[in-house]
């Protein structure tokens, strides 16, 4: 296993379930944070959302965003509108999404409404941690440097 499929197995080990990133998006060069729920399939982090969402009228206008977490994850990439739920191409990862998000998945969406949709978020670069060990990553090289990193940080609840 090279060291890049390494990473990928660590990071999903970390995010192939429901796993809440602040996603960061601009639009006319005002950058707009928010909370979302994402799930990598180890290619891609994707996102359940709306489209007619200020974060997918962003995205149409600019597909660059971030990711970022308090445990100090952090991803760019190119985010795109994958479309509707139901669409024929979206089946299997409808599958694996309606799994990882069923406590609230079909509480909180209504697949009927034609304006429901997903997001890939295709990462760029990015920077995660596993049991002392710090990874960047860059997707598009497939390369990844590893190294001894403690996260010291002190969390607040706010």
């Amino acid at each position: 296993m090279t060291d890049f499929e390494n990473a990928i197995t660590v990071m999903t080990d970390l995010f192939s379930k429901d796993y809440q990133f602040a996603l960061a998006t601009c639009d006319n060069n005002i950058p707009s944070l928010r909370f979302v729920d994402t799930y990598f399939d180890g290619y891609a982090f994707y996102i359940v959302t709306y489209a007619l969402s200020q974060k997918v009228r962003d995205i149409a206008g600019n597909s660059n965003v971030s990711l970022c977490s308090r445990r100090m994850y952090s991803f760019s990439g190119i985010a795109d509108n994958i479309g509707h739920p139901l669409m024929p191409v979206n089946a299997q990862i409808r599958d694996t999404l309606t799994k990882a998000f069923e406590p609230w998945y079909f509480m909180h969406n209504d697949e009927s409404d034609s304006n429901m949709c997903y997001l890939k978020i295709q990462p760029a670069t990015g920077f995660f941690h596993k049991d002392g060990t710090g990874y960047k990553i860059n997707f598009i090289e497939k390369t990844v440097e590893a190294f001894p990193f403690a996260c010291d940080i002190g969390y607040t609840e706010e």
